[in-house]
């Protein structure tokens, strides 16, 4: 507004400096002689002004004539485009400078200003491919997403611009959540310039959404083809790619291509919990179970995790209590000291009803790591060895409000996962789940209320089986009595 009411000032101050000075020319009685080999001109003020207007312009036209005659004859030397600069070259100064007030207004955050700019250039310089993506991103900016979706389509006729064409309408179907028709779009920039390394993750997380697993194994190979990729992460989200693919085989009834498939993915990641569980168990249906327990071991070696010792389990479902737990002495010798070889033995051992065993396999991890899966484990020895109920009840109420323990964790949003996942289902990121503890989480344990997952035989261990099963159904009556604050002296722990 001040501005405005600045300029309005101006002009009339300019309008009456003109008008007074040309009242004083017009009282003036000076003239101006010019005189010239015999030839003399007298001129008045007026005269003297008039006569130098006409001299500039006759000086601009000489200019133009010139610039006209030197692109003709460039014209007629094989330059084409001479003579149509010549004409547009004004025009072109113009645009280009509103090009440069819309890039700068842009650049500054605002987007009204920028719209008016880039609408200015446009008509000065016809040159849709320059002006049409700055139109569309301060529309954008401005909130005009009808506007921007317009100008992108506009861009989709110029095969210069059309891959910006297709990114920005992308972008925007992404926004609204349109992920079907977020697909066939990306798939279409792919297509145009497929080492562009966003459109290759925004391609691979819309495949991986959609359960498009070749299609994303495809794109992953690409991105590491262009160099986006490392071969040691290649590797390993290739082989998360190929578990979900042999998944998809197994739910459609294909059992060879789904063992053949997580062997493979098995072989690229051997440190992947979920592929060796996997490879593991086709190596068992297949009657390999030397493979199998080579496949285990190999991964336990990683990272020790109950999957891998409920596949291990299953080498040998006939097996008794005892004969489980010297089988297990191959698997657990590995890492000794790691947190899950100690409650799996201490697992094994309750099974085989040694309780001092299992007590010193458990050690001091109720004390130090008092998980709820540690804590239930430990009242399950108290049980076994014949303590009070309320020693027993105070081992599950603790477990109640203990830490659930390492689980699947998503590294970027933190969101848990019941069970490992190539895609998370918080943030939509691929690959990105490890097993690991949420400090202050507490919750049932990984394993589930049901005591000893993995160490319960078949028919060769029935009268094992009967008592543990007893036991861990009396465990869980009790927590759930707890829970509900219904069980007398259930606020009882123990130290």
């Amino acid at each position: 507004m001040l501005w405005s009411l600045l300029k309005i000032l101006i002009f009339v101050a300019l309008v009456a400096a003109v008008t007074l000075g040309g009242g004083y020319l017009l009282h003036t009685s000076g003239n101006m002689v010019i005189a010239m080999d015999g030839w003399e001109v007298t001129l008045g003020p007026i005269q003297v002004i008039v006569a130098a207007l006409i001299l500039v312009a006759l000086v601009w036209l000489l200019i133009r004539l010139v610039g006209i005659l030197v692109a003709t004859v460039r014209f007629f030397n094989g330059d084409d485009t001479a003579l149509t600069r010549a004409f547009t070259r004004n025009r072109e100064r113009k645009g280009f400078d509103a090009l440069a007030d819309a890039l700068m207004a842009l650049a500054s955050g605002e987007a009204r200003q920028a719209l008016g700019k880039i609408g200015r250039a446009e008509k000065f310089l016809q040159r849709p491919h320059l002006t049409n993506l700055i139109a569309a991103q301060a529309a954008e900016m401005a909130g005009d997403t009808r506007r921007a979706t317009e100008v992108y389509k506009r861009l989709l006729t110029d095969e210069r611009t059309r891959f910006a064409g297709v990114r920005g309408i992308l972008k925007q179907k992404l926004a609204e959540g349109d992920t079907e028709t977020a697909l066939k779009l990306a798939e279409k920039a792919f297509a145009l310039k497929p080492k562009h390394e966003e459109v290759q993750d925004t391609l691979l997380k819309l495949q991986a959404g959609a359960g498009d697993w070749k299609g994303a194994r495809t794109t992953l190979q690409a991105k590491r083809q262009a160099g986006n990729l490392p071969r040691d992460v290649h590797r390993r989200r290739d082989a998360v790619l190929a578990l979900e693919q042999a998944r998809a085989f197994a739910e459609a009834g294909n059992a060879q291509a789904a063992g053949e498939a997580a062997i493979a993915a098995n072989r690229e990641s051997p440190d992947l919990v979920p592929a060796a569980a996997m490879a593991a168990r086709a190596e068992i249906g297949a009657g390999h179970a030397r493979q199998a327990a080579k496949i285990i071991r190999k991964a336990w070696e990683a990272l020790p995790h109950p999957e891998l010792a409920a596949a291990f389990a299953e080498i040998a479902p006939e097996e008794s209590p005892q004969e489980r737990l010297k089988r297990f002495r191959h698997l657990t010798d590995i890492r000794p000291k790691a947190e899950e070889t100690r409650l799996l033995l201490a697992e094994l051992n309750i099974a085989a009803e040694d309780f001092a065993a299992a007590r010193k396999a458990l050690g001091d991890l109720p004390e130090t790591h008092p998980t709820a899966r540690a804590l239930t484990i430990m009242a399950a020895i108290e049980r076994g060895e014949g303590s009070e109920d309320a020693v027993v009840r105070g081992w599950l109420t603790r477990a109640l409000t203990a830490s659930r323990g390492p689980q699947w964790v998503c590294d970027k949003c933190n969101t848990p996962h019941a069970e490992w996942e190539p895609v998370c289902t918080g943030c939509g990121s691929v690959d990105t789940l490890s097993w690991r503890e949420i400090k202050g989480a507490p919750g049932v344990s990984p394993t589930g209320s049901e005591m000893l997952p993995l160490i319960v035989g078949t028919p060769a261990a029935a009268a094992a089986k009967d008592e543990t099963a007893a036991a861990s159904a009396a465990l869980v009556e009790d927590a759930e009595v707890i829970e509900e604050g219904a069980a007398p002296g259930g606020s009882e722990s123990t130290n």
